[in-house]
């Protein structure tokens, strides 16, 4: 389960933290290396000069960007490097103003095979206005640009950042083992398309704590191979909500296992916890996994799993879900749902869902009891105020 992940990621953080704030570092100022702090000059080709000086050093190195405001186009830190790096950010990092310069990238700050690294501090701000304006017109536009991404890392930590405007995902954790993501304030419109807060995915031993996700799209997306995530003291909405999935897009996809989401609080989303799959053959999975300790504050599906994933009913009409759900627990989850049904378990037919257990869950709508809305689902309640009767079956 996710227990022993989350005390190796809490260990990771303290132990790399101690070391960083104790050994006597190289430090490298980005203004030393061409550029200006007016949010004006280009500064795309100093940050990378900057990083090289750093990632080559035998000495644990910082690169340092002070305060002011510094305008970056997409770039990419490479490792891997000869020490460990802090990378700290008392500045705003801005992004051009026209979308189109880091939206066809994929990318705006990416580190890629970058090991015992410590990102912490500063504000970013990838102006993506313009983007989501090109999303809603129909017109052909670029991919877009995940904000921070980190790809083939160990021994991460990322802390105290602020991400505003995202043009798609503000944080991607893609192919990492043991990362901590801890106070982060991830901040986009209501309805600013694709714009999750954390998408995880292909990692091993990640923790996400004491942050803030206010976003137009899932607060946490999780995707295929990820195993022994900790989420806890979070804060989502509005948003999609934290979300296992889609899972199941291809045949040959790996699994979800051994996740757990504790003391946290939805204000005013579109959905609490969510899995989601699509309604094809697969050899994905999802396993092992614990919501526990959560508040709901008028979100539109505090409980729902949707094994009938099919958008524009193509590629997977008529077709039941192959990705086996087994062994989840919803436990002392309370507050209100914004619609009279609180729970929706709409598992596959082909592959019913195993070992749900249901525990204290009470969530009301208008003052009312909430319902259930069950199909194909194995398992167990107790101790629920939602009306639960024929949902699950033994």
């Amino acid at each position: 389960m996710a227990g022993p992940g989350r005390h190796h990621a809490l260990r990771l953080l303290s132990l790399l933290v101690l070391a960083w704030a104790t050994s006597t570092r190289a430090a490298y100022n980005v203004l030393t290396y061409g550029t200006k702090a007016d949010g004006a000059t280009d500064s795309t080709a100093a940050f990378l000069r900057a990083w090289a000086a750093a990632c080559g050093s035998t000495r644990d190195a910082t690169v340092y960007v002070p305060k002011g405001k510094y305008l970056i186009g997409a770039v990419d830190f490479r490792g891997p490097c000869k020490s460990r790096i802090v990378f700290r950010v008392d500045g705003a990092l801005v992004a051009p103003a026209d979308y189109r310069v880091i939206g066809k990238s994929d990318y705006w700050i990416r580190f890629v095979k970058v090991n015992n690294i410590l990102y912490v501090g500063g504000n970013l701000d990838a102006r993506g206005a313009g983007y989501w304006a090109c999303r809603r017109s129909g017109r052909s536009c670029p991919t877009g640009a995940r904000s921070l991404t980190f790809n083939w890392s160990n021994n991460v930590v990322i802390t105290s950042v602020t991400s505003v405007n995202s043009q798609v995902t503000h944080l991607t954790i893609n192919n990492c083992n043991n990362v901590v993501v801890r106070s982060v304030r991830l901040y986009a419109p209501d309805q600013s398309p694709n714009t999750d807060g954390v998408h995880v995915q292909g990692s091993t031993g990640v923790t996400i704590s004491k942050s803030i996700f206010m976003t137009g799209d899932d607060c946490i997306s999780i995707g295929p191979n990820t195993k022994s995530l900790l989420m806890t003291n979070l804060m989502c909405g509005p948003g999609h909500g934290v979300s296992i999935g889609s899972l199941g897009r291809d045949y040959n996809e790996g699994g979800v296992q051994d996740v757990m989401l504790v003391n946290s609080v939805f204000v005013g989303s579109d959905n609490g916890v969510r899995i989601k799959t699509w309604a094809r053959p697969t050899t994905s999975f999802v396993k092992n996994v614990v919501f526990q300790n959560l508040v709901m504050r008028n979100v539109q599906n505090p409980i729902i799993i949707d094994q009938n994933y099919c958008p524009s009913n193509r590629g997977c009409p008529n077709q039941s879900s192959g990705v086996k759900i087994s062994g989840v627990t919803y436990k002392n989850i309370r507050g209100t749902s914004a619609t009279p049904v609180a729970v929706t378990l709409e598992c596959s037919r082909s592959n019913p869902c195993t070992g749900i257990q249901l525990q204290d869950i009470n969530l009301m709508y208008m003052n009312k009891l909430t319902t259930s809305s069950c199909s194909n689902v194995r398992g167990t309640s107790t101790g629920a105020s939602v009306v639960l009767s024929g949902c699950l079956s033994s």
